[in-house]
């Protein structure tokens, strides 16, 4: 073990992070006051990264009291035992300097920068007496919540339904909901990928070799290696998947979508589908058909400058290959307001492809329940969902006012109706908002109309690591600890068969940082809703999940990731003998071999849904898929796009010191013709002005961007003091993003036109 004080504590921190805490020290950051002694055992701890949305298993360890050493957690083998940049960076999260390690309460203006430290029992009183006096003058819903998805947002959704508030909202809308909304349309649940075993796969704009999903990006590098797979990348942009691929074309930005639907007319007009899976699984087809006939290849041709004899031919090869072709249906593309369309036409094709359930194609995530009802055995130990049933709020979700949005209610909700809301009073006025690891001012469009929207409110709380851009207009920062520093809750993490991992507490908590689940927990306690909290703590709440059968819950926190049973695909042959030859009491296969019989969809038709009379009666026009020409630019705009970069995650990480050395600026892409037109060259400052705002950045002149196009990677350009390694550093997209709303999908719009000039 080593103790630090605080000088010398700042002055190992890095170049970086210390010059900058030097300057301005927020009262309730580590720097203020001081580090202690890092504690923690020297045995190698099995939990969950938390520095992005995947959230893979991991393996850390304390080396002489001085750091953590992060490495994957090899059980883990989809993952390969590895993690990315971001996962090896997440001890840099403990000892900086900027990291808020007590409750804070504002004292000058939102946004001024003016802090005090209080006590969490001030904190909680002052909190819960401001919330309660809300609900009585104007009613428990015009509070609203909202976090980022993942391990702990059930713990403040739970406690805003119990205060009888139904606004909650994940970051659904800002980020994977067009594909997880579409999804449910036709297939009635979510999907996975079976990349590494695919032969040929087409890619959208998800960048997988920047946008790191360490099992995705592993299964297509492995399908590329292995498998010998073919990949073609529809981007704008030269991405690092583009530069990866077979072939790359650079499709204009938002027009993705008139590709695949080209591609799904060659499949059906030259009868290339699989037409047995269409006929048996498939409702709505002949609607679709009818409807598809007329989007030809030489049509997409004139809306997406990609060659009408490439398209043909590519559906052709993909045909080929199937079932062991995919086309990926995400994460990120060019974002438009036709996502629903683009997403629903890219499930549209696998389903043609019929590659459900096949190897190299889309699968559903075999939980216990369903893996050990056709195994005839308890394979795999089902988790309880323990707690008290919470009453569902009186009142309607303040994104109800549109019926198109039906889908997206119950999955995360429409983030951005808070800022509409606010701004209208309809449905009704909203006066507080409470948050936990979301940064709205950097993920939801048009920022400063959130910046508006924080500044109206009677209460503003966030629980965050650091004074986010959006932190900074609180009247209450609440300091979660690192995710090195708690234990949560065993998460499902089933894919081919059943699996579980689970957080587990590396080192001792840094200053008075809590667990996000017990700041919710005292908080609802606080509030009077103890009744909903019949819990002590997150390992009664772990014992209750494993039915208290404590040999399994010591097994799981031993290996930290667990997997049961052997992989199963339900229409894929040798897997399902594979399976009946396991387990002696399995249901038999059916005389094709597979388990085609057992398939069932959570939909109206119990069928995958080409055609939904659900979206017809939501969206009335949109049953079918139908191409809408989306309006991005005026004609002397160029296209402004975003996405993702392998060593930050969206609005998160770029103030954390060893990332922020890693990268800390994001140059703008502008094709070597357009810079010529504008009296541009690589590294000049440029400004680029949309109808909303308007930023300065540096350009990075390059031929791997369309000449209509410019480019930048998200999360930059912070505008508040307390981020110094990332203040003013950059472009911030969202500054430049108009408030829009796509159909159906309810997602933000992440393309719009701009202005470039020199600067």
């Amino acid at each position: 073990m080593i103790k630090l004080d605080r000088r010398a504590f700042l002055k190992g921190a890095g170049a970086t992070g210390a010059s900058c805490a030097l300057a301005s020290v927020v009262p309730g950051s580590l720097a203020a006051i001081g580090a202690p002694a890092l504690k923690g055992s020297g045995e190698t701890v099995y939990s969950i990264c938390e520095m992005c949305s995947t959230r893979c298993p991991i393996a850390a360890q304390v080396v002489d009291g001085k750091t953590v050493f992060i490495q994957g957690n090899a059980a883990a083998k989809s993952f390969g035992g590895k993690v990315c940049a971001r996962g090896g960076a997440g001890h840099s999260l403990l000892y900086d300097p900027q990291r808020i390690v007590k409750p804070m309460k504002r004292i000058g203006e939102r946004g001024e920068g003016k802090w005090q430290t209080i006590s969490w029992e001030q904190a909680y009183s002052e909190i819960a007496a401001k919330m309660n006096e809300l609900k009585s003058k104007y009613g428990p819903e015009t509070v609203v919540f909202s976090s980022k998805s993942g391990s702990e947002h059930t713990h403040i959704f739970n406690m805003a339904n119990a205060f009888g508030s139904p606004n909650t909202f994940t970051h659904l809308s800002t980020c994977p909901g067009a594909y997880e909304v579409a999804a449910h349309a036709i297939y009635g649940t979510k999907l996975k990928r079976d990349l590494s075993n695919s032969k040929f796969i087409i890619n959208f704009g998800h960048n997988l070799y920047e946008g790191i999903n360490m099992s995705e990006t592993r299964a297509l590098m492995n399908a590329q290696m292995d498998k010998h797979a073919k990949l073609v990348v529809f981007d704008p942009r030269f991405s690092v998947v583009a530069s990866k691929a077979d072939e790359w074309y650079p499709v204009r930005p938002g027009s993705d979508v008139a590709v695949a639907l080209a591609l799904c007319q060659v499949l059906i007009a030259d009868n290339l589908y699989d037409k047995a899976f269409v006929e048996r699984y498939v409702e709505g087809f002949a609607q679709f058909a009818s409807q598809v006939a007329a989007y030809t290849p030489e049509w997409a041709a004139s809306l997406t400058d990609v060659p009408a004899k490439d398209i043909r031919r590519i559906a052709h090869e993909m045909a080929k290959a199937a079932p062991h072709a995919l086309v990926d249906f995400g994460h990120r593309s060019t974002f438009t307001p036709e996502e629903f369309e683009l997403r629903r036409t890219i499930y549209a094709l696998n389903v043609l492809l019929g590659n459900f359930e096949r190897k190299g194609g889309l699968y559903m995530g075999k939980k216990a329940s369903s893996y050990n009802k056709l195994a005839g055995a308890d394979v795999a130990p089902a988790l309880a969902n323990p707690g008290v049933k919470i009453p569902k709020p009186a009142a309607k979700r303040i994104d109800q006012l549109d019926g198109q949005y039906a889908f997206t209610w119950k999955m995360g909700g429409v983030y951005q109706s808070i800022i509409d809301t606010v701004t209208t009073g309809k449905p009704y006025p909203i006066h507080g908002w409470v948050m936990t690891r979301t940064n709205p001012m950097q993920t939801v469009t048009d920022r400063s109309k959130v910046e508006q929207a924080l500044k109206k409110m009677d209460l503003v709380v966030c629980c965050d690591l650091y004074v986010s851009e959006t932190a900074a207009f609180a009247d209450y920062i609440l300091p979660e600890c690192t995710y090195l520093e708690r234990d949560e809750e065993i998460a499902d993490k089933s894919g081919k068969n059943p699996g579980y991992y689970v957080r587990q507490q590396v080192v001792d908590v840094i200053g008075e940082a809590k667990p996000g689940w017990q700041i919710f927990r005292e908080l609802g306690i606080k509030l009077g809703l103890d009744a909903y909290y019949p819990w002590d703590n997150i390992q009664t709440l772990q014992l209750a999940q494993v039915n208290k059968d404590d040999a399994l819950l010591k097994e799981i926190k031993a290996k930290g990731y667990v997997s049961y049973g052997k992989p199963l695909m339900l229409r894929e042959p040798q897997m399902v003998a594979d399976f009946v030859a396991a387990y002696p009491g399995a249901r038999p296969a059916d005389d094709d071999g597979t388990y085609g019989s057992a398939l069932k969809f959570k939909t109206p038709s119990g069928k995958i849904e080409l055609y939904s009379v659900e979206v017809e009666a939501m969206a009335p026009g949109r049953g079918t898929i139908v191409y809408h020409e989306p309006q991005l630019k005026q004609p002397d705009e160029l296209y402004f796009i975003q996405g993702k970069v392998a060593v930050h995650t969206n609005g998160a990480t770029h103030n954390i010191p060893m990332l922020a050395n890693l990268m800390s600026d994001n140059a703008v892409w502008i094709h070597p013709e357009t810079a010529a037109r504008f009296g541009i060259k690589n590294g000049d400052d440029i400004r680029l002005t949309s109808s909303v705002g308007s930023e300065t950045g540096h350009a990075l002149v390059t031929k791997g961007i369309r000449p209509d196009t410019v480019f930048a990677y998200m999360g930059f350009g912070s505008k508040n003091k307390e981020l110094t390694r990332a203040s003013g550093k950059g472009v911030h997209c969202g500054n430049l993003l108009p408030h829009a709303t796509a159909p159906v999908c309810g997602m933000c719009v992440h393309t719009t036109g701009v202005k470039l000039e020199k600067a």
